[in-house]
């Protein structure tokens, strides 16, 4: 489904986890426990996750309250950093499978079900930054959403 102009490889499970890792370190950044144990709990969830969720899960595995605003933190480092993808209508992270690999995403969002698939189309964010620019304005990070309902949900 990517529309992309160029390779990259899409990574899962204990690989996906040393992807982010390498691209981490890579950027000048530390890959401390912690950070490993939120993008570790991100990896898990195929839907959108919120820093709530991500909180009271890494609480009860570590038998003691994480705070949501650490995980906060954490995720924007990792929006940041481009390991991590902010589906901005949900307030919900994904991780980013092609961690390194540069996009700007286009997210299809279920209403129904809450399945958030996202689309790399570098000639739709191209022409959106080109028109930005056009604008005099300079964009850091386009967010596109598209809200409906998925292919199971619509039936």
């Amino acid at each position: 489904m990517a529309s992309h102009s160029h390779a990259h490889k899409e990574h899962s499970g204990t690989g996906l986890i040393e992807a982010a890792r390498d691209s981490l370190i890579a950027s000048g950044e530390q890959w401390t426990g912690m950070r490993e144990a939120v993008f570790a709990e991100l990896a898990k969830h195929e839907r959108p996750v919120s820093a709530y969720d991500i909180a009271d899960n890494l609480s009860r595995a570590r038998g003691k309250r994480v705070a949501p605003n650490s995980i906060y933190r954490i995720l924007d480092l990792f929006v940041a950093n481009n390991l991590a993808l902010r589906v901005e209508s949900a307030n919900a992270f994904l991780a980013n499978t092609h961690p390194g690999c540069q996009h700007d995403c286009i997210f299809m969002v279920c209403d129904e079900c809450g399945e958030a698939t996202h689309i790399d189309d570098d000639q739709t964010s191209r022409r959106i930054r080109d028109l930005a620019a056009g604008c005099g304005f300079s964009a850091r990070r386009p967010v596109i959403e598209l809200r409906g309902l998925c292919k199971a949900c619509k039936g």
